[in-house]
């Protein structure tokens, strides 16, 4: 079975990268100091800080398996600088038509989306309703408490 292809601006491509050299180099030596230091405590079956380091290893080289996997799956997207339609990597101006608000938003990949930094994935509502859309298109987006409505105002 194929594996669900990963959508990256550069700067998500180095995150991951990095996020993996550290798991890699410095995440596994600390962990493995942990399990050495517990098991130097006597009989691990009542350990719970073996259990505990042991918990965390697991996790780590999960985390490593899943970061190998998505950067061998991924499709490296540059910004859309000139375009005057929205794109992955487009970042757009909104103007909620209802409470007269902007918004600021990047098109990104759903593996780089991240509501606290405005980067919103091309899968989500607002990114599947403004793909492809042009400056001073009106979108109505459906969302569990109705239906918003956004004006785009910018492109870049």
């Amino acid at each position: 079975m194929a594996s669900k292809e990963v959508i990256l601006t550069r700067g998500g491509l180095e995150k991951l990268e990095k996020e993996l050299e550290y798991l890699k180099s410095i995440k596994r030596r600390e962990v493995a100091a942990r399990i050495k230091n517990a098991i130097s405590f006597g009989d691990i079956s009542e350990n719970s800080e073996y259990e505990d380091a042991k918990n965390e290893q697991a996790f780590i080289e999960g985390r490593i398996i899943t970061l190998e996997k998505m950067l061998r799956n991924v499709r490296l997207i540059e910004t859309a600088e000139g375009s005057d339609s929205v794109s992955l990597g487009s970042t757009v101006v909104l103007k909620d038509l209802e409470f007269n608000e902007d918004f600021i938003y990047t098109i990104v990949g759903s593996a780089e989306a991240n509501p606290a930094e405005n980067k919103i994935s091309n899968e989500s509502p607002v990114g599947k309703a403004i793909l492809g859309r042009k400056i001073n298109d009106i979108v109505e987006v459906s969302v569990p408490a109705g239906v918003l409505k956004y004006q785009i105002i910018k492109i870049s």
